[in-house]
């Protein structure tokens, strides 16, 4: 099972490239793909902006309340679509974006109005924190062996599972106290958790690299760009929890 994986983001993973037709004309690049990356984080923006300014106005928080479910469901069966039909991706990815930065426009809000700065602070350290990995993963420093890639599968896995069964007994009234709050066992969980979220970039830089190399279809572009924005959000989002934590023992 191991060896079908390439990357621990259920959208970018060796099994993509399996079956795609023969790419008659354009195929997909490395400068395509960085630009459609762009394209797909300014969707996630504007819609952000959009639902950040609903959570900053009480009077319309209940509209923005509205759209943060809307956004969660919505951008959910969107990257279940994309993942499963690669060849829509150029019209499924945009709209993942835009689903996704309702969520991560309204529970930024949310943190702010608590925790000024968070938001800001947040998005300055995901991005730095893409940029070091990818100059260390183009210099080599990184090497993306068998090793590396079963790990942080394993590690993603066991992340995911966590938070299932957290989701299950909070059915239940059972709740992860110590893990959630701003103790150093919560903190030290989540560092372990930004820092899984961190090298499953490096992954998907790798797997968008093989696809070039692979002379993927030219809609791979969006579908390469989208895997790298489910990695970026979830980021983005632990590192706001992090950063939660952190600023709640002040």
């Amino acid at each position: 099972m191991a060896d079908l994986m390439r990357t621990a983001n259920p959208a970018l993973n060796d099994k993509v490239f399996r079956g795609l037709p023969d790419a008659l004309g354009e195929t997909m690049t490395l400068e395509g793909t960085v630009n459609k990356t762009g394209i797909l984080l300014l969707c996630a923006v504007a819609t952000a902006a959009w639902t950040w300014h609903l959570a900053m106005n009480p009077a319309t928080l209940p509209l923005d309340y509205l759209l943060l479910v809307v956004g969660l469901i919505g951008g959910l069966i969107f990257a279940l679509i994309t993942t499963f039909k690669k060849t829509w991706a150029p019209v499924t990815a945009p709209i993942y974006a835009l689903l996704e930065g309702l969520v991560l426009g309204g529970i930024s809000a949310t943190l702010e109005q608590r925790y000024p700065g968070i938001a800001i602070e947040s998005v300055c350290l995901t991005f730095g924190t893409m940029f070091v990995l990818l100059l260390a993963y183009r210099s080599g420093m990184i090497k993306v062996t068998q090793k590396f890639r079963l790990g942080v599968i394993a590690a993603t896995g066991a992340i995911f599972l966590f938070y299932m069964v957290e989701i299950l007994l909070g059915f239940f009234g059972i709740h992860f106290t110590a893990v959630n709050g701003s103790g150093w066992l919560g903190i030290g969980i989540s560092l372990v958790i930004v820092c899984v979220a961190a090298l499953n970039l490096v992954l998907d830089f790798d797997f968008i690299e093989s696809g070039v190399a692979a002379g993927a279809p030219k809609y791979m572009e969006w579908y390469g760009a989208f895997g790298l924005m489910v990695t970026l959000v979830w980021l983005y989002l632990e590192m706001l929890r992090l950063m939660a934590k952190l600023r709640g023992r002040r």
